[in-house]
């Protein structure tokens, strides 16, 4: 029995498809450090006023499966370059009483791209290594989106995140007894971007 020719381009059409969904790959982009700043909100006085900061220098990797919808992030971030926007205070984070940069360099986040809608995650389920402490940490992604850049056309991803986090938790516990409140609040943007052709 011969196949009509719609049958054949039907059968075509399905055969490039999944050729097409099996050979699919993750790819991997490398976070852009001048375009990525983890921040943070933390209290000041229990309640007198809120300190926000970002750690200025950061790096890593997201890798995205579109098709899957599935994907990882990897960051390691540089304390030493945590900036309250206070000299004397960013002096005073670094000593072993806060965050022991000496000791402690680098806090790292690695997680699992989750909860996908319409093709993009909106969460990430993760861990955080701060102070020497690694403790569960979930993000929600308030905008993930992918597009080519608009300068040189390679991919590149860009999302905003958020969570809180117990300072304490991480033996971050610098006034904690004078009823400053252990909470705070993580603001992540970053964007991450296909590397060149070597």
């Amino acid at each position: 029995m011969k196949l009509g020719y719609l049958s054949r381009a039907a059968l075509a059409f399905s055969f490039s498809s999944l050729t097409a969904i099996a050979f699919a790959e993750p790819m991997t982009y490398i976070i852009d450090s001048g375009h990525t700043y983890p921040a943070f909100e933390a209290d000041h006085q229990g309640g007198l006023s809120i300190w926000r900061g970002k750690i200025e220098r950061s790096e890593g990797t997201v890798v995205f499966d579109k098709e899957a919808q599935s994907g990882t992030v990897e960051v390691t971030m540089d304390m030493a370059s945590i900036d309250f926007g206070h000299a004397g205070m960013n002096e005073h984070a670094m000593n072993s009483d806060i965050l022991d940069v000496p000791q402690f360099p680098t806090a790292t986040y690695v997680g699992q791209l989750a909860d996908f809608v319409n093709g993009s995650p909106t969460a990430v389920e993760g861990e955080l290594t701060l102070h020497g402490v690694t403790l569960p940490v979930d993000l929600t992604i308030n905008r993930f989106r992918c597009q080519p850049h608009f300068r040189h056309g390679r991919e590149v991803c860009g999302a905003d995140a958020e969570t809180v986090i117990d300072r304490g938790a991480f033996g971050v516990t610098y006034d904690l007894d004078q009823g400053f409140f252990p909470e705070v609040k993580l603001l992540i943007t970053i964007e991450a971007q296909i590397p060149p052709e070597e």
